[in-house]
């Protein structure tokens, strides 16, 4: 079997595969499928606010862009450290959720920052009550578009 190799110097070269190579794709493929569903997200175009509190003691505020269960995504005026872990508190819906989060590589956007965050230690509980309100805001969201049309 053959494939098509990188650029590595060539346009397009072919490289002949190993049985290695065949084990260790089939292998990745099967790990692709045995992994846990990705969370929904919903898009909050900065409705809800959420406050940081640093490792220092500082405190930052951000619009928060999209969330999910497993982290977000929010717009700040200047861009934070990547990896560092910071205390997130933000109410959505009828939950405030208070947890900890990481910060992820930021994107610079029109007037500011978009940066990531990924939770590392959300409760149960707080998870649970995360998504529940964030299916309720998503399906309101969609009853005001359907009665729009």
């Amino acid at each position: 079997m053959t494939t098509l190799a990188g650029w590595g110097g060539r346009i397009f070269g072919r490289k002949e595969t190993t049985g290695d190579d065949a084990r260790a794709a089939m292998a990745m493929g099967q790990a692709k499928t045995t992994l846990r569903p990705r969370p929904f997200r919903v898009k909050l175009s900065g409705m809800v606010l959420i406050l940081l509190r640093l490792p220092n003691g500082r405190q930052v505020r951000a619009a928060v862009q999209t969330l999910s269960t497993s982290g977000g995504l929010m717009y700040l005026q200047k861009p934070l450290d990547e990896k560092i872990e910071v205390e997130l508190l933000f109410h959505v819906d009828h939950a405030t959720i208070r947890a900890r989060g990481q910060m992820l590589f930021p994107t610079w956007a029109a007037q500011g920052w978009l940066q990531p965050f990924r939770f590392i230690d959300l409760p149960e509980a707080a998870r649970k009550g995360l998504e529940s309100n964030l299916q309720s805001f998503r399906e309101r969201m969609r009853e005001s578009v359907d009665a729009d049309v």
